[in-house]
């Protein structure tokens, strides 16, 4: 695969409910980099194996990655429990994984033209995708911060759930992405940590900005 020349490469990665996402889309609009998020690629695929569970194996996967439509990341359903527990499920697959990773790295490395470079947030982005990225971040926060983030992003779609589900849903999430065997969620020693805990998106992006401008300036 040829790889692009001279473009920033971010590599974002976090626990669910953490605002990488939101960071990420922010960052990507302010340097004009393609954003990918990562964890709608395992959440779609989810969604499939949901509606066609007879048709779901590696063939139907790999015909549905090479037709993949960015506009349907903004699928609601996408954010249902249900989709979340299989995607988790799925993400531990190791042929599956295999075909999701060609197809992130395809988009870290050769970005569409009108784009500056690529901004990438997942699980594994940070050793697995992009090892060799410019910038590597950890976005975290605090358990029932992130719960509270997804329960308030749940009501407003008109989900009938209560926070403790949102809350037990959450750490079971951690659960399976801190110890799965295969491209496990983890902080990397070159990652930079920004807890997102008592700050408001504006100051998580103007700290991130900072921190990209000191090195693109120098």
């Amino acid at each position: 695969m040829n790889r692009k020349k001279n473009i920033l490469k971010i590599a974002i990665d976090s626990p669910a409910a953490a605002g990488a996402g939101t960071l990420a889309r922010a960052i990507s609009k302010h340097y004009n980099l393609f954003y990918l998020d990562t964890g709608k690629i395992y959440r779609l695929i989810a969604l499939y194996k949901i509606k066609f569970p007879k048709k779901f194996n590696l063939k139907f996967i790999k015909e549905k990655i090479k037709i993949m439509n960015f506009k349907d990341f903004n699928n609601k359903k996408l954010l249902s429990d249900e989709v979340g527990v299989e995607a988790s499920i799925i993400a531990k697959n190791k042929n599956i994984r295999k075909l999701i990773h060609s197809f992130q790295i395809n988009f870290a490395y050769n970005p569409p033209k009108k784009y500056n470079g690529s901004c990438l947030d997942g699980r594994d982005i940070t050793y697995k995708i992009v090892p060799d990225a410019d910038f590597k971040f950890f976005i975290t926060a605090n358990l029932k911060t992130r719960a509270m983030r997804r329960f308030k992003e749940l009501k407003t779609l008109k989900k009938s759930i209560t926070f403790g589900d949102v809350l037990k849903s959450i750490k079971n999430r951690d659960k399976s992405d801190y110890n799965r065997k295969i491209s496990p969620l983890k902080k990397t020693k070159d990652s930079m940590l920004i807890n997102t805990t008592k700050l408001s998106k504006r100051a998580c992006f103007l700290k991130i900005k900072k921190i990209i401008d000191r090195k693109i300036k120098t």
